[in-house]
């Protein structure tokens, strides 16, 4: 559904955010680019569920003409 990928991302963003955080207060470039990455993923899949959510607008709206 289009709500848990918009759900996932957030969460992956917010804890990608954590992470990166995390890493640059400790010093790990490591785990402060696995930060950055979990946020990439996140934005990724909230974009996947942002347009599965257009989609099925879209159907409805012609099968409903």
């Amino acid at each position: 559904m289009a709500i848990d990928d918009q759900i996932e991302g957030k969460l992956d963003q917010v804890k990608g955010k954590l992470k990166e955080e995390i890493g640059r207060r400790a010093g790990d470039s490591s785990t402060e680019a696995e930060g950055h990455a979990d946020q990439f993923k996140g934005k990724a899949k909230e974009a996947l569920g942002d347009a599965k959510d257009a989609l099925n607008k879209g159907r409805e709206a012609i099968t409903d003409t």
